[in-house]
């Protein structure tokens, strides 16, 4: 599974007030965040969105992000991600829809990943090109879940993080 561990401590790390180190915005870049943080000499930096509309409209979604994020001392460049407020139906796939181009996402508990960084690369693209995003899941109670994002500011995010966060 691909860099779950990391999401999760990068996505928590603001939110918690305890954190010593924790990520720092850097620009906002139209409907997206740019963060930097720093933690035993190695550097990850993220952009997120949150969505403009959520569906069912009458369920508790909790927090839902999309994020694209860069760890340089990986080599990892623009690792895309979902995550939401509620576990995800177990095996299942999340859909990303740019513009009518679809792309498939595996899950795993409130998290969503591309399974191959040829496809990531692809739906990266997509977003720098694209005028609009939806997202659409199913939870582990069965409930189909979707989302709309603003591609507004993604590819100057990207831009910035795909530099070495600098």
């Amino acid at each position: 599974m691909r860099s779950f561990a990391a999401l999760i401590l990068i996505f928590m790390l603001p939110f918690s007030a305890a954190a010593q180190g924790a990520p720092t915005l850097m620009e906002q870049f139209g409907d997206w965040e740019a963060y930097r943080y720093d933690a035993n000499g190695q550097t990850t930096c993220y952009i997120l969105s949150k969505p403009k509309t959520l569906s069912p409209s009458n369920r508790n979604h909790g927090d839902v992000f999309f994020f694209l994020t860069t760890r340089p001392a990986e080599n990892v460049t623009n690792e895309v991600s979902i995550l939401v407020g509620y576990p995800f139906e177990p095996d299942s796939t999340v859909i990303v829809d740019v513009d009518g181009q679809e792309f498939s996402l595996f899950t795993k508990d409130d998290g969503a990943w591309v399974e191959s960084t040829a496809e990531e690369q692809q739906l990266v693209a997509a977003m720098r090109a694209g005028r609009a995003m939806s997202v659409r899941g199913t939870s582990a109670r069965g409930t189909n879940t979707s989302y709309s994002f603003s591609l507004s500011g993604v590819t100057a995010g990207s831009n910035r993080i795909s530099n070495g966060c600098d």
